[in-house]
């Protein structure tokens, strides 16, 4: 709404106009309306590095063969991890003494390798690099029949928060494809690892580890598994999101589980927000 005064000025009404930003209790009061979803027929995938990539062909190539036929019935991005190359460059980078924005910024580096030898991959099939400062592009690339892949560390580079704890970056690939995710409203967020799904311990150290089919974060949270398969931040992103209120984990090395996964079937371990109903649906339309 906008009014004139008597010397023509416009003046435009807004609830915003008077009020402080950094208001909690204002800032409460916005939680109500409808968010709506960009792209809510896209499904994301988050290709392990460490889990999926850097066991080589045995690994990806039957992966990749899933992928290129559920392209025909589903759309879809793919994200990637860097994998031990990760690890090797933040030990040097820690060495060299270099702040944590500047570890995040080399991981990204690391990332794109993986990024490029999947996209080689998928590249007769459609398969596209995504950089993520052509985000407006992508309901493009996938109108189009294109499998984008795009790195999964955040684009914050140097300007990645500090840790609450440690030198590394906390927001690592795990976030960045997530925060893409919840900013389209994409239909559903799969990580592919090389475990079934989440386990109360690590089932390759831990023969008697329990498989846990569903938990919310906060179950998560309080159960402090002594070796989760999530990033701790995910878990915090998860927690407030508004549109992707769920993600599952799925095991790569099963043929067929990403086709069940997409098909909304029983498979994996699903993780949920645990604020999903103080939320209200009306924010998930």
């Amino acid at each position: 709404m906008s009014t004139s005064d008597t010397k023509g000025r416009i003046h435009v009404k807004s609830d915003l106009m008077r009020e402080s930003l950094v208001s909690s209790a204002f800032n409460a009061s916005t939680e109500k309306g409808k968010i709506r979803r960009m792209a809510p027929d896209v499904h994301f995938i988050a290709v392990g590095g460490q889990s999926i990539m850097d066991r080589g062909s045995e690994a990806l190539f039957p992966l990749v063969d899933e992928i290129v036929r559920l392209k025909e019935k589903y759309k879809i991005v793919l994200g990637v991890g860097g994998g031990a190359r990760v690890r090797h460059t933040y030990a040097i980078g820690r060495d060299l003494g270099l702040p944590v924005g500047g570890l995040a910024r080399i991981m990204g580096g690391v990332e794109e390798q993986n990024r490029d030898m999947l996209q080689f991959l998928l590249a007769p099939h459609g398969g596209i690099t995504f950089v993520k400062d052509h985000f407006q592009d992508l309901p493009m690339f996938l109108n189009g029949g294109l499998i984008p892949v795009c790195i999964g560390q955040p684009p914050y580079h140097i300007w990645e928060p500090p840790p609450e704890k440690g030198f590394l970056p906390e927001n690592g690939s795990d976030v960045g494809l997530f925060l893409m995710a919840e900013l389209m409203g994409a239909a559903s967020m799969t990580y592919i690892k090389d475990v079934d799904g989440i386990f109360t311990d690590d089932p390759y150290k831990n023969s008697d580890a329990e498989f846990i089919p569903e938990l919310t974060v906060e179950d998560m949270k309080a159960r402090n598994l002594p070796d989760s398969p999530f990033e701790a931040e995910l878990l915090n992103c998860l927690e407030t999101s508004r549109l992707v209120r769920e993600v599952r984990l799925i095991n790569g090395l099963e043929p067929g589980q990403l086709a069940k996964a997409l098909a909304g079937e029983d498979v994996g371990s699903r993780l949920k927000g645990s604020r999903s109903r103080e939320l209200g649906e009306e924010n998930n339309e």
